[in-house]
């Protein structure tokens, strides 16, 4: 052994370089590490699927959203020359006010998380420079895919006849990434994404090895990155504005643009005022403060109607297919959602009783959500036929009245009701019948899939709470008022919010109930959508038409989820 190394130097030379690999992964500091890589190596195949197959396509989107042309992936740029199409002067409204609600999270973020800093007494700016440069860092690198899409979608242009080779294809796609632009907006990204890291590092290694400290780069990377989103939708807006006005001046026409898109933010802004007004009422100790805030909500409403009135000008500049088809899906979720839950919820009680046959009665119940959308649709269409000899006509016949349209009728409800003596105006007609007979069908579909999800919440609920309540004289209203309903609360939060999503996404079956004598009274938005590229072929104007429903959803998410943080008890 001491032949081997007569020095004496290389065995503590190994112990030193074992310990410079080791020191990495001990302590604290060291089992973060672990436990990080760890979880990110098991979490990196679904960040992979999920960028690829959920956060591409809706950037893809947005992208396309911004071109124009028949039958073109890569057409000319029109900004938002798609948004004003679909919805008029609004788009200027919404691009606004996304651009201010993004410079308002980002604001919020950093302001809560200062707050736990402070509370914690940790040290909370010096995460900043790295946080911020790895989110420019980030937004680099976004902007070099929507930099890389253009010039990778064209390659199809250039390989047609004897081009069309797998080998000219490797040689075009390296040439499109090898191009100057190209190289400048990869490496700038990368260069900005490095320096940030290194920067966190050295934030990193200044924390003594013996202190728990909480990161906030996080914070400052997400923050930096809605600041930059906001800028370029700000600026897209501002830009698109002062177009509009230079071609209204060049044909001699007049635009008031800013003038309604200040009149309209101003009127959002009065009404969520209003509603805060509203809200904080219940909590005012005193009732004068109550009445005061409810009496300076009413007026705020007031000074809010007055200013969207101008939405109706801004509406009436847009697609009237689209808002038709916006409004029949808000028609659709309103009449299936509620009475979907409420039929389910009795139904579920019922067979959470101890009867005889209710696994057979589950099972009955569960049919109608798990056979083919397609197949089922097809039999509601030939039972409400709008013939004399259809089931529904027959039935009806037979109680005295006429038969009726029903997937044929495209007038609304309400009218049809009042009869021809009085006339309503579009808006307030009511859904269509047509539309009712698609209502009934989505009712009759998901009620066996929202009972199971119910009974599955009843027998979570403990039965002491109800054999309390029994012994204290509670009799079976006052356990289901003050037991079932609370505790079913997160159930009805998630059904509520599933359904809210499927309504607005549903397709299938609305295609197939579908007639052209209905005028277009059951097209909802996903079908409109769907029209545009089969019969137009207008990619750019479908895309930007699917991140308007994208938006309509994400808004309606955030409500419920705002009701549901006060109203939702978790036990």
């Amino acid at each position: 052994m001491d032949s081997t190394f007569p020095s004496g130097k290389a065995r503590p030379s190994t112990g030193v370089a074992a310990r410079g690999r080791t020191r990495w992964f001990t302590g604290y500091r060291g089992r973060r590490l672990r436990e990080a890589l760890l979880a990110y190596t098991f979490l990196l195949p679904a960040i992979v699927i999920v960028g690829l197959f959920g956060l591409f396509p809706i950037l893809f989107a947005a992208y396309e959203s911004t071109l124009r042309g028949l039958n073109k992936i890569v057409g000319t740029y029109t900004g938002l020359g798609n948004y004003v199409q679909a919805i008029g002067e609004l788009a200027y409204v919404l691009f606004f006010w996304l651009a201010a609600i993004l410079i308002f999270m980002a604001g919020r973020s950093i302001a809560e998380a200062r707050q736990t800093a402070r509370e914690r007494r940790e040290s909370f700016w010096r995460w900043s420079p790295a946080g911020s440069l790895i989110g420019v860092g980030l937004a680099l690198l976004v902007a070099f895919v929507f930099r890389l899409l253009p010039a990778l979608l064209d390659i199809s242009n250039k390989l047609r006849g004897r081009n069309n080779t797998p080998e000219n294809f490797r040689r075009l796609v390296g040439e499109t990434f090898r191009l100057p632009e190209m190289q400048q907006a990869l490496w700038a990204a990368l260069l900005v994404l490095a320096l940030g890291l290194v920067l966190l590092y050295l934030v990193q290694r200044r924390i003594p090895r013996h202190v728990h400290v909480r990161g906030y780069a996080g914070v400052f990377t997400g923050a930096t990155v809605m600041v930059v989103l906001a800028g370029v939708l700000a600026w897209l807006t501002w830009t698109e504005i002062q177009t509009a006005y230079a071609e209204a001046a060049e044909s001699g026409e007049g635009l008031a643009l800013w003038a309604h898109t200040l009149t309209i933010s101003a009127g959002f802004l009065l009404l969520w005022l209003a509603w805060w007004l509203w809200d904080s009422a219940g909590e005012r100790d005193s009732n004068l403060g109550t009445v005061w805030r409810l009496g300076a909500a009413a007026m705020l409403l007031v000074g809010a109607w007055m200013l969207i009135g101008e939405l109706p000008r801004a509406f009436a500049s847009g697609d009237r297919r689209w808002w038709l088809g916006v409004i029949n899906t808000f028609w659709y979720s309103l009449g299936t959602i509620p009475v979907q839950l409420g039929v389910a919820l009795l139904f579920a009680v019922l067979l959470f009783q101890d009867i005889k046959g209710k696994s057979l009665f589950r099972v009955i119940y569960f049919i109608p959500y798990i056979a083919p959308f397609v197949g089922t649709a097809a039999v509601f269409r030939i039972i409400f036929s709008s013939r004399p000899t259809g089931s529904i006509n027959r039935i009806v016949s037979g109680l005295g009245g006429d038969p009726l349209k029903w997937l044929n009728e495209p007038a609304g409800l309400f009218q049809l009701l009042l009869g021809n003596s009085v006339t309503l105006p579009d808006w307030a007609a009511g859904p269509s019948l047509a539309l009712i007979v698609i209502i009934i069908y989505g009712t009759w579909t998901f009620v066996g899939f929202n009972t199971v999800i119910f009974m599955a919440g009843l027998g979570n609920i403990p039965r002491e709470l109800y054999e309390a309540a029994q012994i204290d004289g509670g009799g079976r209203w006052a356990l289901f008022r003050h037991i079932t309903l609370p505790m079913l609360s997160p159930t009805m939060y998630f059904l509520t919010l599933y359904s809210v999503i499927g309504t607005f996404k549903a397709f299938n079956h609305i295609y197939v109930l579908r007639t052209a004598a209905a005028l277009g009274t059951t097209d909802t938005a996903s079908v409109v959508i769907f029209q545009v590229i089969r019969e137009n072929v207008r990619y750019g104007y479908a895309s930007a038409l699917a991140i308007l429903l994208l938006l309509i959803i994400l808004v309606l998410t955030l409500v419920n989820n705002r009701i549901a943080s006060k109203r939702v008890f978790y036990g």
